[in-house]
C-alpha cells in the first residue's frame, strides 16, 4: 500500500463528524451512566427487523464511542432497519474490563425486549452488527445466545436474545491471536481488558473468544478492507478456516482500497457490501 492512498483513508475521528440525524431516542438499559443506547426507529407502521450496534475502540473508552457508530445506524434506519446503539463500559472505565464489558453488551441487547413492547420491533430478525472490538463483542453474543459461553462463567446469559446473524466489521474473532499484534493497532489492550494473560485465566478466554465458542448455527458475516491492520489477512483467512473447520456458517466479504474506518462510513467505497450485508441477513429487499 502505497503512503498517497494511506493517507487517504478515513480515521476513526473523520467518521466521528460524518452527519446524523437525531435518534428517535436514547434510553438507558441499566443503572451506569454508560449504560445507554440510541434507538432509531424508521419512518411507517413496522413491525421493523432491528440491528444492534456496537462500536469499536479497542474496548478502550478513549479511543471510540457510540459517536463512532451513529452514522452507520443513522444509515441503516434510512434503508428500513430499526438500530439500537449500545454503549457500553470500558476497560478504563469504572467497573469496565472483565466481566462487566460483556454482561453490559448482553445487558443492553436483551433489553430489545423491554423496547418491542413500546416500539414497532421484529425481535425475530435481530442482527448483531459490530465493528473491531465491537466485532468481537457481537461475534461473542451470537455464541452467548447459543450458551455456548460454559454456564459457570459469570458471562454466561440465562435467557439471551436469539441473534438472526452476525457481521463483523473487521471484527476481531480470536483473543488470543489479537493479542499477539495489537501493539502495532490498538496497544497491549487484550491483557488489561481480560484481566490477565491466556494462561493466567484460560477460562476467561474460552468464555470470551468467538473462535474458542464455535461451532455455531449463527451465520456469521466478516468484512474487511483489503488494507486493514486489525484484521490483516493472516487473521481474517483464520476466522474463516475456524469456522468452516467447526460447521459455522461464516461468509468473508473483503472490499479493495477500503481500511479499517471505512467500514463504519456511509457511502465510503466499502457501504455497499456492509449495508447489503445487514439487509440482506435480515431478508430486507433493498
Amino acid at each position: 500500500m502505497d503512503l498517497d492512498a494511506q493517507s487517504q483513508l478515513f480515521r476513526s475521528t473523520d467518521v466521528d463528524t460524518l452527519p446524523s440525524k437525531p435518534a428517535t431516542a436514547r434510553i438507558a438499559y441499566g443503572d451506569d451512566p454508560l449504560q445507554f443506547g440510541d434507538l432509531r426507529v424508521p419512518d411507517g407502521k413496522g413491525p421493523f427487523p432491528v440491528a444492534i450496534i456496537l462500536h469499536g475502540g479497542c474496548w478502550v473508552e478513549r479511543y471510540a464511542s457510540i459517536v463512532n457508530s451513529t452514522p452507520l445506524a443513522d444509515a441503516l434506519r434510512d434503508a428500513g432497519v430499526a438500530t439500537w446503539n449500545i454503549e457500553y463500559r470500558r476497560t478504563d472505565s469504572p467497573g469496565g474490563g472483565w466481566p462487566n464489558t460483556f454482561i453490559d453488551v448482553a445487558q443492553g441487547a436483551e433489553y430489545l425486549r423491554t423496547l418491542a413492547k413500546r416500539y414497532p420491533l421484529d425481535l425475530t430478525r435481530v442482527v448483531a452488527v459490530g465493528h473491531s472490538a465491537g466485532g468481537h463483542l457481537a461475534l461473542w453474543l451470537a455464541g452467548a445466545a447459543e450458551h455456548r459461553v460454559p454456564a459457570r462463567s459469570p458471562i454466561a446469559r440465562e435467557d439471551p436474545l436469539p441473534i438472526t446473524a452476525v457481521i463483523a466489521l473487521a471484527g476481531i474473532a480470536d483473543l488470543r491471536d489479537f493479542r499477539t499484534y495489537s501493539a502495532s493497532t490498538c496497544g497491549d489492550v487484550v491483557d488489561a481488558f481480560m484481566g490477565g494473560t491466556p494462561q493466567q485465566v484460560p477460562e476467561r478466554y474460552a468464555a470470551g473468544s468467538p473462535v474458542e465458542l464455535l461451532p455455531l448455527k449463527t451465520p456469521q458475516v466478516q468484512v474487511v478492507g483489503t488494507f486493514d491492520r486489525v484484521m490483516p489477512e493472516r487473521a481474517r483467512n483464520a476466522h474463516a478456516e475456524a469456522a468452516k473447520q467447526s460447521g459455522s456458517p461464516m461468509e468473508l466479504i473483503v472490499v479493495e482500497a477500503a481500511g479499517h474506518h471505512e467500514l463504519m462510513a456511509p457511502r465510503s467505497v466499502a457501504w455497499p457490501a456492509v449495508r447489503d450485508a445487514v439487509l440482506r441477513a435480515l431478508g430486507v429487499k433493498d
